[in-house]
């Protein structure tokens, strides 16, 4: 049963254990939000400022982020906040009109990619951007089949929510979607490449099978909800080139993993030595500013402007452009993807020192500030422990840690702080870390 989403979930009906402020301020959620909307944690957090790696609470208690990877250069970057601030007083208004900041952002944006990647067309969220990236690929194989993972996480919208496996049985996957088994090379080993391209391979067969046509591998190139799964680099090419050769394309989802997070480059496809024909973006790509977008080879684009007339009122609107040129701006001004590359090393050493001493944080893995810690009920069956995980991150919680689990079982943290965590910040995170794991015994 698919789970992350659900994964650290509050259980309203703890909330009158609460302090009574914060059961006030749930039951006035609850009130106008209806029920909806998620919060984490046994004990929900409550929040009033933020900067840089810190989240503040209204007694000034600080939380250490080791999870949010949306304000991607820290909360409240003062470079962020002057650009946003001086572009919303000077113009702000829907996209068709001409205006230098959105020509500016998306010619720095795209020196990023690979020559291919030359077209970038913006939109305010990743689920719009993996619908309209579907979109895009239906229109250029003639196909409507979807391949994803079977814990992926693609969006919520309508079309997007019927291949994001991870929202779970309430959210049927649409009859052109298959799905296959994540490419753990923990639990499968170093042929994982190989494997998953077999896996591919198949449901391009069975598709076939009931008379569809494959249009896209969708895939997020961390494996993000399947449990942060990055290695070894180079292992999706065999997947790309099965796709390729029955006609699709591949679908590169970097709402997680990009923006320089892994630190070896600053997509995460290129990790694995290939270049997509279609790439998504979105959270961190503003900073917390709604902001995403498709990064498209031209050709894909031709005739889809011919046929679709595509528009969107404020994909592209010259304030979040404005962050999402001050978000580079900073990555590069501050060297982030060497950040993230030398921290998350040492938090990978950090970690696997740990786990000498626990049996059941079973693997550490990542790639820059993109950590799993697998936990196992055996680590020589590697059969997966989300109770040990879940309780965990509310230990980390109560030592004003904060972070959450992912995979299919809830059973691997997820550590993914925001990109100028310092080795200092990564000390508290892993004292704490020992800490709660000697308290679980």
């Amino acid at each position: 049963m698919s789970r992350p989403l659900m994964v650290n979930a509050f259980d309203p009906a703890q909330a009158a254990e609460l302090p009574d402020a914060v059961a006030l301020l749930l039951e006035r959620r609850r009130r106008v939000l209806g029920p909806s909307y998620k919060l984490f944690y046994e004990e929900p957090v409550h929040v009033v400022r933020a900067e840089g790696v810190w989240l503040y609470g209204p007694d000034g208690t600080r939380y250490l982020d080791v999870y949010n990877n949306v304000p991607a250069v820290g909360h409240c970057h003062p470079h962020v906040v002057e650009a946003v601030t001086r572009q919303v007083a000077r113009l702000n208004t829907h996209t068709r009109y001409l205006y230098d900041i959105v020509l500016t952002y998306a010619e720095k944006l795209l020196t990023t990619f690979p020559a291919e990647l030359a077209n970038v067309m913006f939109t305010c969220t990743g689920s719009e951007s993996s619908d309209l990236a579907v979109r895009v690929a239906r229109n250029v194989t003639g196909g409507t089949g979807v391949i994803v993972t079977e814990n992926a996480y693609h969006g919520v919208t309508a079309a997007v929510s019927e291949f994001s496996p991870s929202l779970g049985p309430g959210v049927p996957l649409g009859p052109h979607v298959r799905v296959v088994p994540a490419p753990d090379a923990y639990r499968l080993g170093p042929d994982v490449g190989a494997i998953f391209a077999g896996h591919v391979e198949r449901a391009i067969a069975d598709l076939r099978r009931y008379g569809m046509r494959p249009a896209a591998l969708v895939t997020d190139t961390i494996f993000s909800s399947d449990g942060i799964l990055p290695g070894p680099a180079g292992f999706l090419a065999p997947a790309a080139a099965a796709i390729r050769a029955a006609g699709g394309v591949l679908v590169a989802d970097e709402v997680q993993p990009g923006f320089a997070r892994l630190g070896e480059a600053m997509w995460g496809f290129a990790r694995h030595g290939i270049t997509p024909d279609l790439v998504v973006l979105g959270k961190p790509m503003g900073n917390g500013i709604p902001l995403a977008g498709v990064v498209a080879r031209p050709e894909m684009l031709a005739d889809f402007a011919l046929k679709a007339r595509y528009f969107n009122t404020f994909g592209g609107n010259p304030v979040s452009c404005a962050a999402g040129l001050a978000v580079l701006e900073v990555i590069e001004a501050e060297d982030l993807q060497r950040n993230a590359l030398e921290v998350g090393r040492y938090l990978l050493d950090g970690l696997r020192n740990i786990a000498r001493n626990f049996p059941s944080l079973g693997d550490v893995r990542g790639a820059g500030l993109f950590i799993g810690a697998d936990f196992v009920r055996d680590p020589v069956t590697k059969e997966p422990a989300p109770e040990i995980a879940a309780r965990l991150v509310n230990a980390l919680r109560r030592r004003n840690v904060l972070i959450s689990a992912s995979g299919l079982e809830g059973n691997v943290l997820k550590i993914r702080p925001p990109l100028p965590f310092s080795r200092g910040d990564a000390d508290i995170f892993l004292e704490a870390m020992q800490s709660a794991l000697a308290e679980q015994g």
